[in-house]
């Protein structure tokens, strides 16, 4: 297929009109508005882009209208639905140090700190934990579709072989947890990194503490194709 350099300058243009306009207020919009935005971002400029190779200018423009509609629809579905499981969980969280946060990948994190979720060299739940992981379950209750992933972590205090078992003991702890107070396993998956995946320091007394953590992720099932 030959593209001519002036047909691909004018859906370059539509490209940039297309992001523009849907990526530059994203700002001041909360989570279900960037998604929509940003949805709208991605399928305008695919929806340009394409429609300037076909058929030039107009093309390009009634694809970026046509892949900014589809895209922002795309970009809405996870936030009209997780959105409020995500503001439901920083409510109940507050004051405990649990971060809360939307993935790039569009799955509710909640980020456990050690100081509330196991002692050094254990798997047994601190109370603090048991806690948050009720709040969790409830939400959960209420929809039976949704998948739960817990991930443990460790410092890099001791061997690999201890570290990777004791990961995986605590997230099966999380998971036992949520099961009792109602949460089918069969929605639940657990993993174990041990201390392959810091997020901090080891040298430091602070950053073991960081390291050593609980991962829960919460994510919608994939689409029937």
């Amino acid at each position: 297929m030959t593209i001519s350099l002036a047909r691909w300058r004018r859906s370059g243009l539509a490209v940039g009109l297309a992001a523009t306009v849907c990526l530059g207020a994203c700002s001041n919009m909360d989570e279900q508005q960037k998604g929509t935005a940003q949805g709208a971002a991605i399928g305008a400029t695919a929806g340009a882009v394409l429609g300037g190779i076909l058929g030039g200018r107009d093309s390009a423009a009634a694809g970026a209208v046509l892949g900014g509609v589809a895209g922002a629809v795309g970009g809405n579905i996870w936030s009209k639905r997780m959105e409020e499981k995500r503001q439901a969980m920083e409510q109940a969280t507050q004051g405990t140090g649990v971060q809360v946060a939307r993935t790039s990948d569009n799955q509710l994190r909640l980020q456990v700190p050690s100081d509330i979720s196991f002692d050094t060299g254990r798997a047994d739940l601190k109370p603090a934990l048991r806690g948050v992981l009720d709040q969790f379950a409830q939400g959960l209750s209420s929809d039976a579709t949704l998948h739960v992933r817990v991930v443990g972590h460790t410092d890099s205090t001791g061997s690999d072989a201890i570290n990777d078992r004791l990961s995986l003991d605590r997230a099966s702890s999380v998971r036992d947890y949520l099961v009792d107070r109602g949460v089918s396993s069969a929605r639940i998956e657990t993993a174990g990194r041990g201390a392959h995946e810091p997020i901090a320091d080891n040298a430091t007394s602070a950053g073991r503490a960081a390291n050593r953590r609980v991962e829960i992720f919460l994510r919608e099932p994939e689409p029937a194709g």
